[in-house]
């Protein structure tokens, strides 16, 4: 039996020593129960309550796994869209320009030749002013279409992989275009009322309030990120990425809160299409959306997710097949298929500030204590 005194005393000394103001972390192990822990609080400045297991966290790039690609996988189930459709198959404003070229696969892959980051977001909304309303996202979603399509790539296509948030903010607006939904209805009907209601979700400006009101709630409450000098004011339950901000918090590449158990939800669905179990997910897509798509070596990017590689914020056991993902915000997720283990952490290590990168250490590490806990030595 793992000793979980072990872990949840190398939670308590990361606070300790300011990693994070606060973390939960959740591991799965088989068929076993969940087991979970917490530390710290939700925030340093002020000083905030008590974190629990049921604290909302900004999700940051885990929503480039956990609503874009899953969405994605929906629609190619239905037939809605394959790997190798062009962007411009689906985005025809791109016709006429490089990117329209690269396929959903190149996309997924950040092999498109697209730069990495553009700070898009000071030309859509110099004041800091964020959209409101449905009509509002949508001008701005066609603003940033337009700002990605005029990009000169930054590299030849498929010779390289460059991680690309530009990419996913494509891929959300295919998932947009194919469904006919904005990216956070469709998470919400597709993902999680199949799911039973996990507490995750997009929070878009219409819906701040309902989660200011219960800021002090324990059962409830939302981690805060950093202030941010374009908007002005510390984050709580505002998107951190600016890009997703300026698009109205909803994006492809960053976007969601959630909870430990919901990103657990979502992850189960992957692994258990992974065995072929029932499940919302096609088998044979999720096995190949989870196979790393360059074996030689030159990326360990599989569709979406990513694997492991020496180093890896998975540590040093996780098994060649496993997959998993990190978020700017202090946010991991890890899954193991030869093992059956899933291991999800959450903290806001930028608050109060995104200079802090302690975090790189202490993933790692964290992961390999889990790993000899539950399963053994590597």
């Amino acid at each position: 039996m793992p000793d979980l005194s072990v872990i949840q005393t190398a939670l308590n000394r990361a606070v300790t020593d300011g990693v994070f103001p606060g973390a939960v972390l959740a591991v799965r192990c088989g068929d076993r129960p969940v087991s979970r822990f917490y530390a710290g609080h939700l925030s340093t400045v002020p000083p905030g309550s008590p974190v629990s297991t049921s604290t909302m966290y900004d999700l940051a790039s885990l929503t480039k796994p956990l609503a874009t690609v899953t969405a994605l996988v929906l629609l190619m189930q239905k037939g809605s869209c394959r790997l190798d459709d062009r962007v411009a198959d689906h985005l025809p404003e791109c016709t006429d320009a490089s990117i329209g070229s690269a396929t959903i696969r190149h996309l997924l892959t950040h092999s498109s030749g697209l730069p990495g980051w553009r700070g898009f977001y000071e030309r859509l909304s110099p004041d800091g002013t964020i959209p409101s309303s449905s009509g509002e996202r949508e001008q701005a979603k066609k603003a940033m279409l337009s700002l990605i399509r005029s990009e000169v790539p930054v590299y030849e296509r498929g010779t390289r992989s460059l991680y690309s948030d530009l990419g996913f903010i494509l891929l959300g607006l295919i998932v947009e275009r194919n469904s006919g939904q904005s990216m956070s209805d469709y998470f919400l009907d597709h993902i999680v009322r199949p799911l039973r209601g996990p507490r995750i979700g997009f929070i878009l400006p219409d819906r701040l309030h309902a989660f200011s009101d219960s800021a002090n709630d324990e059962t409830s409450a939302v981690a805060p990120t950093e202030v941010d000098a374009w908007r002005g004011h510390l984050l709580c339950g505002e998107v951190h990425d600016q890009n997703a901000a300026a698009l109205g918090g909803e994006a492809g590449h960053a976007g969601l809160f959630g909870t430990v158990d919901a990103v657990l939800a979502i992850s189960g669905e992957w692994l258990r299409a992974y065995y072929g179990r029932a499940t919302i997910l096609d088998r044979t897509l999720v096995q190949e959306f989870t196979r790393r798509q360059k074996p030689e070596g030159s990326s360990s990017w599989a569709l979406g997710w990513d694997t492991v590689s020496m180093p890896s914020s998975a540590g040093r056991y996780f098994a060649a097949r496993s997959f998993g993902h990190l978020g700017y915000t202090g946010t991991s997720v890890w899954i193991d298929p030869v093992r059956d283990l899933e291991v999800v952490l959450l903290s806001n290590r930028v608050h109060p500030s995104s200079r802090n990168e302690a975090i790189r250490e202490f993933r790692p590490a964290i992961h390999d204590l889990v790993f000899q806990e539950f399963i053994g030595s590597g």
